[in-house]
């Protein structure tokens, strides 16, 4: 594929590398001549993704993360910095989803998505800009961090409350953040994907409730994966340098 922005010299942090669109976020920067560091809970999924980085020419690291987990957020990003230097590109990817209606999701679903799609963007994001502000991010004003939401926090219906509204969060999270951060050369943006076919979505759209939904989409039918290919590379490359506290809505219309 054609590379519309390069990542060269730059090391790239994914945060829930391990599958979906992490694991492709992974390859694409690679692909982009960046360093990059996949981190997740299931390293077994890493390694395998960071060796065919590897075999393909590329530079790649699996680390332990659990985003849940400041310490083995500090210990991913001290084991990146040891491979390849500084983290300036980030990727905050890390997500889950506990399907039911709000009346039915138990308590420690609940605070499972909170936890994981809220605390630990925060604590990931957190994170990389210390270290880049320790680095002097704000003279070189190379920090870029991009988190990942989804549509439904736009959106109202029924079965993902804890998600959407968890969505909702960081998109805001991330507005807040790039204000804090913006003398710092530390730039945050927020992606809100559409429906894609991923582990998180499980065999729904199999199903006849998914199928019918997918009908309902004005081009009736799932995204792509590789159509956030340019807006991610664009956002952790040195072209969007003055871009921060911005959302972009790629959903292949589905929210229209």
């Amino acid at each position: 594929m054609q590379i519309p922005f390069s990542l060269a010299n730059r090391t790239a942090l994914i945060a829930g590398a391990s599958s979906g669109l992490g694991a492709h976020f992974a390859e694409l920067f690679a692909q982009a001549g960046a360093n990059v560091v996949l981190g997740a809970r299931r390293t077994d999924r890493t390694a395998e993704v960071a060796n065919k980085i590897i075999e393909a020419g590329g530079n790649a690291l699996a680390v332990p993360m659990d985003v849940t987990d400041e310490g083995s957020i500090i210990a991913a990003f001290d084991a990146a910095e040891s491979k390849f230097g500084v983290v300036d590109s980030i990727v905050c990817n890390a997500g889950i989803s506990v399907p039911g209606r709000s009346t039915d999701v138990p308590i420690d679903g609940l605070q499972n998505v909170i936890g994981t799609n809220f605390v630990g963007v925060y604590l990931v994001a957190r994170e990389g800009a210390k270290r880049l502000i320790a680095s002097d991010s704000r003279a070189k004003e190379n920090g870029r961090i991009t988190i990942i939401g989804s549509i439904t926090s736009r959106l109202t219906g029924e079965g993902d409350s804890a998600y959407a509204a968890s969505k909702a969060g960081v998109a805001h999270l991330g507005r807040n953040l790039a204000r804090e951060w913006v003398r710092q050369g530390v730039n945050v943006n927020t992606v809100h994907p559409g429906y894609i076919a991923t582990e998180i979505q499980g065999d729904w759209f199999q199903t006849e409730g998914g199928k019918n939904q997918i009908a309902a989409f004005p081009r009736r039918r799932l995204q792509e994966m590789s159509s956030l290919d340019a807006m991610m590379l664009y956002l952790s490359s040195d072209a969007a340098n003055s871009v921060t506290g911005s959302e972009f809505v790629i959903d292949d219309g589905q929210s229209l």
